[in-house]
């Protein structure tokens, strides 16, 4: 009787996704002595590995990344006739470049980096009517995220100074800007609340009431 063996217990597989029966099955053809049979096999073997992993398809030369596995799984060494050249050595064991972080940190993690951004952007922009319109628009959003972390009530003046300060003082709130009194129902926190669709209701309410208007008026 063949003895039980568990995963911990055996060689570590190259290519997990096509099972051990596969790296059984490449062993096998590997101690065929003639070439025209050992490649013969070598095909069948890839079919196989196509049907065991067929989310392959969704690659571009998908055929010849399959070789490519049947050479991994010998573990580069195969002496076959193959349509496409084995894998360099130096190509499978190459480390992929590191993805490059965002070190700098978040000055106020309750606005989030975004915010950062759309500071940066505003601060590039003229003084006039429309640099005045992104101020105010910015920092309604920003109270709204103010409140989502802290539920509590925020004086504009509060917001304003985060703006100017997260700006590196590079942005002047204009002298008379105020914002719109929140509701005392709203409550950015519950779930799905979107802050596009304005404060005295849902969008939805407001398209019905549109629509009860108009029967009035025919």
């Amino acid at each position: 009787m063949e003895e039980l063996l568990y995963n911990t217990q055996v060689e570590k597989l190259r290519m997990p996704e096509y099972g051990r029966n596969v790296l059984k099955m490449v062993e096998q053809m590997k101690d065929i002595p003639d070439r025209e049979k050992r490649s013969e096999q070598a095909r069948a073997i890839v079919k196989v590995m196509e049907i065991l992993n067929p989310q392959v398809h969704q690659q571009e030369n998908f055929e010849q990344k399959l070789w490519d596995h049947l050479y991994l799984i010998a573990g580069l060494d195969l002496d076959i006739e193959s349509p496409f050249p084995a894998p360099k050595p130096e190509i499978i064991e190459a480390k992929p470049l590191p993805i490059p972080l965002k070190k700098r940190p978040i000055k106020a993690t309750h606005y989030g980096r975004n915010i950062e951004s759309i500071i940066d952007l505003i601060s590039g922009e003229e003084d006039g009517e429309v640099k005045t319109s992104m101020i105010r628009s910015l920092a309604i959003y920003m109270r709204q995220q103010y409140l989502i972390w802290n539920k509590d009530s925020v004086a504009d003046e509060t917001i304003f100074k985060d703006i100017e300060k997260l700006s590196g003082f590079s942005i002047k709130v204009p002298e008379g800007l105020s914002l719109t009194k929140l509701s005392a129902d709203v409550n950015f926190s519950r779930p799905g609340f979107n802050p596009n669709v304005g404060q005295s209701g849902t969008k939805k309410n407001h398209q019905r009431q549109g629509r009860r208007n108009n029967k009035k008026k025919q």
